[in-house]
C-alpha cells in the first residue's frame, strides 16, 4: 500500500509511549528490526518506520531509502520464516508506504500479540530470542519473564492445576467457615451450603479427585484462597501480601499487614476480607432504605471491592514483591505481579474478561465480588468520574512484570478557559496583557494535568488541552526554565516531577 501524505508529527503518540523505532535500512533490513518486532509484540504493540533518522533534537530526516520493493520483499520473507520469526502477527494492511519529496519511507505497525502467541521470539531460540520494550529500548527477556508469557499461554487456568503433593489439611478450616458464611449472607439458599466442607471445596473448584490416587487433594486455587502461608510458600517461593497504611507523616506506618508476620492465616482470602474492611472504613456510607432493606454501599465501595478481587484473580505469584496495597490520606495504590493478558488498552474498554486466575475469579463471585464480566476497570473509573476525582492511572511495569492501579481521592479541577488573542485594535501594552496572560493559564493548565498523570505524555496534554503541540511543548520549556518542572527519566518512557516553589 502506497501513501503520499506522510506525516511525521502523526507518529509521536508512539514515541512518546516509547512504542516507536526509527531505522535508516539503506543497507538492507537491519537485525536489529527483528529485536523490535519481538519486543513490541511481548508488550504494547508499537510502530516501526524505515528511511527515518533521529536527531539529537528530537527531530527526524529521511535517509534517501533505497529498493524498496526488495525491502518489501525481503520482510515478507523472513516475517514468514519460522525459523526466524516464531509468529507473524501482520497482514498487508500493517505495512505502508510513503513518498516524501522523492524518498521512500515503509512503517511497519506490529500490534500487541495476544496471549497464545507470547512470548513471540526469534532466531529459533525461545530463551535467547525473546525481547521486551523499556525507556532504554529493546531487552531480552528473563527466564522467568518467557516462562510467565507461557504460563499465560495455556487455555487451561494456571490456579486449577491439583497438587498431588498436598492434603485438605493444608487449608485452613476458619479461612473456609468465614467464606462460607460470607456466600450464605449473599445467597441464602444456594444448594452447596448443605455440603459437606469437602464436597463443598470440590464444587467451588478449590479441590479436585486426583486420577493417580483417586484422593482428594487441593488446587492452587484452593491453596492460594484457604492454605496456611507458610504452606503456600512451598508451592509459590515469592508468595507475599503487604498492605501498608500511611496516614500520619511522623509515623512510618499506621497500620501494617503483611503475610508473613505469623499472627494470622496467610492466605488470600482472609487477605481480602481484612483489606476490605481496612479500605472501606473511611468511605461515607449513606442511609437508604430500598424497601425495608438498609442500604448503605456506595458505587465507590463497589469499585475498591472490585479492584481488589480484580488485583488478586490477575495475579502472578511466581514473580517476586507479591501484592502490595499502599494508602495515605490522599489515594490508594494496587499493585500485584503479573503483566495484564488482554493488554491494558482491552482493560480499560472493558467487555472481555480474561482473568489470569479463573477458579479464583469464580470463588469471588459467589460472595458477588467481580460479577460483571470485563465491566470492572470502566467501571471503576466511571464512579471516579462520577465523584469528580482525579482520574485513575494503570501501569503496566517489566522486569519483573507488575500491573499498578493508582486511585487518588483528590478531586480534579477545572481546568482555567483561554483567554483568545484580542483582534481588535488597542494599545501595544494591552494586547501583551494578554498574550501573558494566555501564556501563564497554558502553564496552570499543563501543571495541573500533570500533577493529575505525572506520566502523561505531550500528546495526551495536546489532546486535553485542545492547543497546538508547540504551545504545549513552549508550555513546557518555561515550566522547568522557571524550575516548576523537571523530566525524569527518558523523554521516551520517563515522568513529570512537580517542585514546590514554595518550599
Amino acid at each position: 500500500m502506497e501513501r503520499f501524505d506522510f506525516d511525521l508529527k502523526f507518529f509521536d503518540k508512539y514515541r512518546e509511549g516509547n512504542r516507536l523505532e526509527v531505522k535508516k535500512a539503506n543497507g538492507g533490513l537491519p537485525n536489529s528490526l527483528w529485536d523490535t518486532y519481538s519486543s513490541f509484540s511481548n508488550c504494547n504493540g508499537g510502530m516501526i518506520i524505515l528511511g527515518i533518522k533521529e536527531r539529537e533534537d528530537g527531530s527526524w530526516y529521511t535517509t534517501h531509502l533505497q529498493n524498496r520493493d526488495k525491502l518489501l520483499k525481503d520482510f515478507w520473507d523472513t516475517i514468514n520464516n519460522r525459523t526466524k520469526v516464531s509468529a507473524n502477527l501482520l497482514t498487508e494492511e500493517n505495512v505502508d508506504t510513503y513518498e516524501v519529496n522523492g524518498d521512500v519511507i515503509i512503517t511497519i505497525y506490529v500490534p500487541r500479540a495476544e496471549r497464545e502467541n507470547k512470548p513471540v521470539y526469534i532466531n529459533g531460540d525461545l530463551l535467547k530470542g525473546t525481547f521486551r520494550r523499556d525507556h532504554e529500548g529493546d531487552y531480552h527477556c528473563s527466564e522467568a519473564e518467557v516462562r510467565g508469557m507461557l504460563r499465560d499461554q495455556a487455555d487451561r487456568s494456571m490456579d486449577n492445576k491439583i497438587l498431588i503433593n498436598m492434603d485438605m489439611t493444608v487449608l485452613c478450616q476458619e479461612t473456609i467457615k468465614d467464606f462460607r458464611s460470607r456466600h450464605k449472607v449473599v445467597n441464602e439458599n444456594h444448594v452447596w451450603h448443605k455440603l459437606e466442607d469437602w464436597e463443598y471445596l470440590e464444587r467451588i473448584g478449590a479441590a479436585q479427585i486426583s486420577d493417580g490416587d483417586g484422593k482428594l487433594h487441593p488446587t492452587v486455587a484452593g491453596l492460594l484462597m484457604f492454605g496456611e502461608e507458610y504452606k503456600i510458600r512451598y508451592e509459590f517461593p515469592e508468595y507475599f501480601l503487604d498492605y501498608r497504611e500511611m496516614l500520619d507523616p511522623t509515623i512510618r506506618w499506621t497500620d501494617r499487614l503483611e503475610s508473613s508476620s505469623g499472627e494470622w492465616s496467610g492466605n488470600l482470602i482472609d487477605f481480602f476480607f481484612q483489606m476490605e474492611r481496612k479500605l472501606l472504613r473511611d468511605l461515607k456510607k449513606p442511609f437508604k432504605l430500598e424497601g425495608f432493606t438498609r442500604i448503605d454501599e456506595t458505587p465507590v465501595h463497589k469499585a475498591i471491592r472490585e479492584a481488589l478481587a480484580n488485583c488478586i484473580a490477575n495475579a502472578d505469584f511466581n514473580f517476586p514483591r507479591g501484592i502490595v496495597i499502599k494508602k495515605d490520606m490522599e489515594s490508594l495504590v494496587i499493585e500485584n505481579p503479573g503483566s495484564i493478558i488482554i493488554g491494558k488498552g482491552q482493560m480499560l474498554k472493558g467487555g472481555i474478561s480474561e482473568p489470569r486466575n479463573k477458579v479464583i475469579m469464580k470463588m469471588f463471585n459467589l460472595i458477588r465480588v467481580g460479577e460483571r464480566a470485563g465491566s470492572g476497570v470502566p467501571d471503576i473509573f466511571s464512579t471516579w468520574e462520577s465523584e469528580g476525582w482525579i482520574e485513575p492511572i494503570i501501569e503496566e511495569q517489566y522486569k519483573p512484570d507488575r500491573t499498578i492501579l493508582k486511585l487518588s481521592f483528590i478531586e480534579k479541577k477545572v481546568l482555567p478557559d483561554f483567554l483568545p488573542e484580542s483582534k481588535k485594535s488597542g494599545r501595544k501594552s494591552g494586547r501583551k496583557k494578554i498574550k501573558t496572560n494566555e501564556i501563564e493559564k497554558r502553564k496552570e493548565a499543563v501543571l495541573q494535568l500533570i500533577k493529575e498523570n505525572s506520566y502523561i505524555t505531550v500528546s495526551e496534554l495536546v489532546e486535553k488541552l485542545k492547543l497546538s503541540r508547540g504551545m504545549v511543548e513552549s508550555a513546557l520549556k518555561n515550566l522547568k526554565f522557571e524550575g516548576k518542572l523537571v523530566r525524569e527519566g527518558s523523554t521516551k518512557a520517563g515522568k513529570w516531577i512537580v517542585k514546590d516553589k514554595s518550599k
